[in-house]
């Protein structure tokens, strides 16, 4: 089994938690996401062929639409930390020279 195939797999528990706590059928669930009770099935079943659509409705259902942040999130360089938290330089003028 695919390292894919079971972090899906994972979310979809998760998933299937979330809706059990909130106590809340299959139809009732699958209507606030907006997607079918075999959809919503699929989805806690981990299956691959969910669109990304569907997850995302599902987590701003459960209040972690925050999470998409920390997806494909490009890391900062420790030369970019260091520019953006150092204070900048005060920009200086060469001085005028009499001659």
């Amino acid at each position: 089994m695919r390292q894919t195939d079971i972090k899906l797999q994972e979310l979809g528990s998760r998933l299937r938690l979330e809706r059990l706590q909130r106590n809340e059928t299959q139809a009732i669930f699958s209507a606030r996401i907006g997607v079918s009770i075999p959809t919503l099935r699929k989805m806690e079943a981990g299956d691959t062929t969910v669109m990304v659509g569907s997850w995302s409705r599902a987590l701003d259902i459960v209040g972690r639409s925050d999470d998409w942040d920390g997806l494909l999130h490009q890391e900062e360089n420790l030369f970019d930390k260091y520019n953006r938290l150092s204070p900048s330089p005060s920009r200086r003028r060469a001085s005028r020279r009499t001659q």
